[in-house]
Protein backbone atom coordinates (compact mmCIF):
# COMPACT_ATOMS: atom_id res chain seq x y z
CA UNK A 1 0.00 0.00 0.00
CA UNK A 2 1.45 3.36 -0.94
CA UNK A 3 2.22 5.89 1.78
CA UNK A 4 0.18 9.06 1.41
CA UNK A 5 -1.48 11.81 3.44
CA UNK A 6 -5.19 11.77 3.99
CA UNK A 7 -7.54 13.78 6.20
CA UNK A 8 -11.25 13.51 6.58
CA UNK A 9 -13.90 14.82 8.92
CA UNK A 10 -16.01 12.48 10.99
CA UNK A 11 -19.58 13.27 10.02
CA UNK A 12 -21.13 10.84 12.53
CA UNK A 13 -20.16 13.04 15.57
CA UNK A 14 -20.85 16.73 14.90
CA UNK A 15 -19.32 17.74 18.32
CA UNK A 16 -15.86 16.61 17.34
CA UNK A 17 -13.96 18.03 14.42
CA UNK A 18 -10.99 15.68 14.72
CA UNK A 19 -10.99 12.02 13.84
CA UNK A 20 -8.87 9.05 13.12
CA UNK A 21 -9.31 6.46 10.49
CA UNK A 22 -11.15 3.47 11.88
CA UNK A 23 -9.08 0.99 9.87
CA UNK A 24 -6.19 1.41 12.31
CA UNK A 25 -3.61 2.28 9.71
CA UNK A 26 -3.32 5.99 10.51
CA UNK A 27 -2.30 7.98 13.60
CA UNK A 28 -3.61 11.49 14.10
CA UNK A 29 -2.34 14.23 16.34
CA UNK A 30 -3.60 17.73 16.94
CA UNK A 31 -0.96 20.28 16.33
CA UNK A 32 -0.78 23.95 15.47
CA UNK A 33 1.37 23.24 12.46
CA UNK A 34 1.99 20.57 9.80
CA UNK A 35 4.53 18.07 11.14
CA UNK A 36 5.72 15.98 8.21
CA UNK A 37 3.63 15.92 5.08
CA UNK A 38 3.27 19.64 4.61
CA UNK A 39 -0.44 19.33 3.81
CA UNK A 40 -3.08 21.15 5.96
CA UNK A 41 -6.39 19.75 7.05
CA UNK A 42 -8.69 22.44 8.42
CA UNK A 43 -11.76 21.27 10.32
CA UNK A 44 -14.66 23.23 11.80
CA UNK A 45 -12.67 24.03 15.00
CA UNK A 46 -9.90 25.80 13.05
CA UNK A 47 -7.32 23.33 14.36
CA UNK A 48 -4.72 21.86 12.05
CA UNK A 49 -4.80 18.13 11.66
CA UNK A 50 -1.75 16.32 10.48
CA UNK A 51 -1.57 12.64 9.77
CA UNK A 52 1.15 10.20 8.97
CA UNK A 53 0.92 6.78 7.52
CA UNK A 54 3.00 3.88 8.48
CA UNK A 55 3.65 0.69 6.63
CA UNK A 56 0.64 -1.56 6.30
CA UNK A 57 2.40 -4.45 7.88
CA UNK A 58 3.65 -2.51 10.95
CA UNK A 59 0.50 -0.62 11.87
CA UNK A 60 -1.39 -1.73 14.99
CA UNK A 61 -4.83 -0.70 16.20
CA UNK A 62 -4.64 2.15 18.74
CA UNK A 63 -7.19 2.86 21.47
CA UNK A 64 -9.47 5.79 20.87
CA UNK A 65 -8.43 8.92 22.75
CA UNK A 66 -11.00 11.39 24.00
CA UNK A 67 -10.22 14.83 22.72
CA UNK A 68 -11.84 17.79 24.50
CA UNK A 69 -13.68 20.41 22.55
CA UNK A 70 -11.22 23.30 22.62
CA UNK A 71 -12.95 26.53 21.82
CA UNK A 72 -10.81 29.68 21.81
CA UNK A 73 -12.35 32.73 23.48
CA UNK A 74 -14.03 35.10 21.13
CA UNK A 75 -13.15 38.74 21.36
CA UNK A 76 -16.08 41.05 20.65
CA UNK A 77 -15.65 43.32 17.71
CA UNK A 78 -14.54 46.85 18.51
CA UNK A 79 -12.86 45.86 21.84
CA UNK A 80 -9.16 45.47 22.46
CA UNK A 81 -7.40 43.92 25.40
CA UNK A 82 -5.23 46.34 27.39
CA UNK A 83 -2.57 44.09 28.88
CA UNK A 84 -0.96 47.03 30.65
CA UNK A 85 -4.22 47.78 32.44
CA UNK A 86 -4.62 44.11 33.40
CA UNK A 87 -1.05 44.04 34.68
CA UNK A 88 -1.59 47.29 36.58
CA UNK A 89 -4.79 46.00 38.20
CA UNK A 90 -3.04 42.78 39.08
CA UNK A 91 -0.18 44.69 40.62
CA UNK A 92 -2.61 46.93 42.54
CA UNK A 93 -4.45 43.86 43.82
CA UNK A 94 -1.20 42.22 44.90
CA UNK A 95 -0.07 45.49 46.48
CA UNK A 96 -3.36 45.83 48.39
CA UNK A 97 -3.12 42.24 49.60
CA UNK A 98 0.49 42.80 50.64
CA UNK A 99 -0.46 46.03 52.40
CA UNK A 100 -3.29 44.23 54.22
CA UNK A 101 -0.89 41.48 55.28
CA UNK A 102 1.64 44.06 56.49
CA UNK A 103 -1.04 45.93 58.46
CA UNK A 104 -2.30 42.67 59.97
CA UNK A 105 1.27 41.75 60.88
CA UNK A 106 1.94 45.11 62.52
CA UNK A 107 -1.42 44.97 64.31
CA UNK A 108 -0.62 41.49 65.62
CA UNK A 109 2.86 42.63 66.62
CA UNK A 110 1.39 45.67 68.38
CA UNK A 111 -0.99 43.43 70.33
CA UNK A 112 1.88 41.10 71.23
CA UNK A 113 3.97 44.05 72.41
CA UNK A 114 1.04 45.33 74.49
CA UNK A 115 0.57 41.87 76.01
CA UNK A 116 4.32 41.68 76.67
CA UNK A 117 4.29 45.09 78.38
CA UNK A 118 1.25 44.06 80.43
CA UNK A 119 3.01 40.83 81.41
CA UNK A 120 6.14 42.78 82.41
CA UNK A 121 4.01 45.16 84.48
CA UNK A 122 2.32 42.24 86.24
CA UNK A 123 5.71 40.63 86.88
CA UNK A 124 7.09 43.86 88.34
CA UNK A 125 3.98 44.33 90.46
CA UNK A 126 4.18 40.77 91.73
CA UNK A 127 7.89 41.21 92.45
CA UNK A 128 7.17 44.40 94.40
CA UNK A 129 4.39 42.63 96.35
CA UNK A 130 6.75 39.75 97.21
CA UNK A 131 9.42 42.22 98.32
CA UNK A 132 6.87 44.01 100.53
CA UNK A 133 5.68 40.71 101.99
CA UNK A 134 9.28 39.69 102.64
CA UNK A 135 9.96 43.00 104.36
CA UNK A 136 6.87 42.67 106.57
CA UNK A 137 7.80 39.06 107.38
CA UNK A 138 11.35 40.12 108.29
CA UNK A 139 10.06 42.92 110.54
CA UNK A 140 7.67 40.54 112.28
CA UNK A 141 10.47 38.02 112.76
CA UNK A 142 12.71 40.73 114.25
CA UNK A 143 9.91 41.81 116.60
CA UNK A 144 9.35 38.20 117.64
CA UNK A 145 13.06 37.69 118.29
CA UNK A 146 13.15 40.93 120.30
CA UNK A 147 10.15 39.82 122.39
CA UNK A 148 11.74 36.44 122.99
CA UNK A 149 15.03 38.06 124.03
CA UNK A 150 13.17 40.46 126.34
CA UNK A 151 11.14 37.63 127.86
CA UNK A 152 14.29 35.55 128.32
CA UNK A 153 16.07 38.48 130.00
CA UNK A 154 13.07 39.08 132.26
CA UNK A 155 12.97 35.42 133.29
CA UNK A 156 16.70 35.40 133.97
CA UNK A 157 16.36 38.56 136.04
CA UNK A 158 13.42 37.07 137.96
CA UNK A 159 15.35 33.87 138.62
CA UNK A 160 18.38 35.86 139.76
CA UNK A 161 16.19 37.94 142.08
CA UNK A 162 14.54 34.84 143.56
CA UNK A 163 17.92 33.21 143.98
CA UNK A 164 19.26 36.31 145.72
CA UNK A 165 16.21 36.44 148.00
CA UNK A 166 16.62 32.75 148.81
CA UNK A 167 20.28 33.26 149.61
CA UNK A 168 19.43 36.27 151.78
CA UNK A 169 16.73 34.29 153.58
CA UNK A 170 19.11 31.43 154.23
CA UNK A 171 21.77 33.79 155.49
CA UNK A 172 19.25 35.49 157.75
CA UNK A 173 18.00 32.17 159.08
CA UNK A 174 21.54 31.02 159.70
CA UNK A 175 22.33 34.30 161.44
CA UNK A 176 19.21 33.98 163.58
CA UNK A 177 20.20 30.47 164.49
CA UNK A 178 23.62 31.68 165.51
CA UNK A 179 22.09 34.49 167.57
CA UNK A 180 19.56 32.12 169.11
CA UNK A 181 22.28 29.65 169.90
CA UNK A 182 24.28 32.39 171.57
CA UNK A 183 21.20 33.54 173.44
CA UNK A 184 20.51 30.00 174.64
CA UNK A 185 24.07 29.64 175.77
CA UNK A 186 23.81 32.90 177.66
CA UNK A 187 20.53 31.79 179.23
CA UNK A 188 21.99 28.47 180.28
CA UNK A 189 24.97 30.25 181.74
CA UNK A 190 22.74 32.48 183.80
CA UNK A 191 20.82 29.45 185.08
CA UNK A 192 18.62 31.56 187.27
CA UNK A 193 15.55 31.71 185.02
CA UNK A 194 12.88 29.08 184.70
CA UNK A 195 11.72 27.66 181.39
CA UNK A 196 8.37 28.91 180.21
CA UNK A 197 5.53 26.68 179.06
CA UNK A 198 6.27 27.42 175.43
CA UNK A 199 9.88 26.42 175.78
CA UNK A 200 8.83 23.23 177.48
CA UNK A 201 6.40 22.47 174.69
CA UNK A 202 9.04 23.10 172.03
CA UNK A 203 11.44 20.86 173.85
CA UNK A 204 8.90 18.07 174.16
CA UNK A 205 7.95 18.35 170.48
CA UNK A 206 11.58 18.38 169.39
CA UNK A 207 12.11 15.19 171.39
CA UNK A 208 9.04 13.53 169.95
CA UNK A 209 9.74 14.55 166.36
CA UNK A 210 12.07 12.24 164.57
CA UNK A 211 13.70 12.96 161.21
CA UNK A 212 11.98 11.16 158.35
CA UNK A 213 14.64 9.62 156.13
CA UNK A 214 13.00 7.83 153.18
CA UNK A 215 15.45 8.47 150.35
CA UNK A 216 16.94 4.98 150.52
CA UNK A 217 13.58 3.12 150.73
CA UNK A 218 12.09 1.22 147.82
CA UNK A 219 8.42 1.04 146.87
CA UNK A 220 7.43 -1.75 149.28
CA UNK A 221 9.22 -0.14 152.21
CA UNK A 222 7.62 3.18 151.39
CA UNK A 223 4.20 1.52 151.57
CA UNK A 224 5.11 0.00 154.94
CA UNK A 225 6.40 3.36 156.16
CA UNK A 226 3.18 5.07 155.04
CA UNK A 227 1.10 2.47 156.90
CA UNK A 228 3.25 2.97 159.99
CA UNK A 229 2.81 6.74 159.86
CA UNK A 230 -0.92 6.38 159.33
CA UNK A 231 -1.17 4.08 162.34
CA UNK A 232 0.85 6.56 164.41
CA UNK A 233 -1.44 9.42 163.40
CA UNK A 234 -4.46 7.30 164.23
CA UNK A 235 -3.12 6.47 167.67
CA UNK A 236 -2.32 10.13 168.31
CA UNK A 237 -5.81 11.20 167.27
CA UNK A 238 -7.33 8.56 169.51
CA UNK A 239 -5.15 9.70 172.39
CA UNK A 240 -6.10 13.32 171.69
CA UNK A 241 -9.79 12.44 171.72
CA UNK A 242 -9.44 10.57 175.01
CA UNK A 243 -7.62 13.52 176.58
CA UNK A 244 -10.30 15.94 175.41
CA UNK A 245 -13.05 13.77 176.85
CA UNK A 246 -11.12 13.42 180.07
CA UNK A 247 -10.65 17.18 180.21
CA UNK A 248 -14.39 17.75 179.69
CA UNK A 249 -15.28 15.25 182.42
CA UNK A 250 -12.82 16.76 184.86
CA UNK A 251 -14.13 20.22 184.10
CA UNK A 252 -17.66 19.06 184.76
CA UNK A 253 -16.66 17.48 188.04
CA UNK A 254 -14.86 20.66 189.07
CA UNK A 255 -17.98 22.71 188.35
CA UNK A 256 -20.12 20.31 190.39
CA UNK A 257 -17.74 20.46 193.29
CA UNK A 258 -17.66 24.26 193.14
CA UNK A 259 -21.44 24.38 193.22
CA UNK A 260 -21.51 22.08 196.26
CA UNK A 261 -18.93 24.16 198.04
CA UNK A 262 -20.90 27.31 197.27
CA UNK A 263 -24.14 25.77 198.55
CA UNK A 264 -22.42 24.53 201.67
CA UNK A 265 -21.01 27.99 202.40
CA UNK A 266 -24.46 29.56 202.06
CA UNK A 267 -25.90 27.19 204.65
Amino acid sequence: MDTSLHASLLEDDPQCSLCCWERGVAQFSIVGFVSRCGSKCLCDTNVFLSCSWGPAGESKPKPKVFMPNLVPPKIPDGERLDFDDIHRKRMEKDLNELQALIEAHFESRKKEEEELMSLKDRIEQRRAERAEQQRIRSEREKERQARMAEERARKEEEEARKKAEEEARKKKAFSNMLHFGGYMQKSEKKGGKKQTEREKKKKILSERRKPLNIDHLNEDKLRDKAKELWQTIRDLEAEKFDLQEKFKRQKYEINVLRNRVSDHQKV
